[in-house]
């Protein structure tokens, strides 16, 4: 299934990268490599993670304090969010 990313979510991403590349190398790899697998295992099986706010499902890193929230709509899956757990709930759910 085709995977996109709203822009938004490329912002979450970005930075958050670049908070661990502030402080590790190899953190910022790390993480970087645990959100291409979370976006592969969403591609491959979208409606196996658990629902979430707002008609979203939600991936969570295995490592780092972060979630993959997305949408499945008309066959395509919208990356909305890569929260932080410490962020608030739902801060995301205006990103259509």
């Amino acid at each position: 299934m085709d995977v996109k990313f709203h822009p938004s979510a490329e912002v979450d991403a970005n930075e958050a990268r670049q908070w661990y590349a502030e402080r590790s190398g190899i953190a910022a790899r790390a993480f970087l490599t645990e959100l291409i697998a979370a976006v592969e295992h969403i591609a491959q099986f979208p409606e196996s993670f658990p629902r979430y706010l707002a008609g979203t499902r939600r991936y969570f890193f295995p490592t780092f304090p972060f979630s993959l929230v997305y949408r499945v709509e008309d066959g395509v899956i919208t990356v909305v969010a890569i929260a932080h757990h410490r962020r608030k709930p739902g801060y995301w759910s205006n990103r259509h």
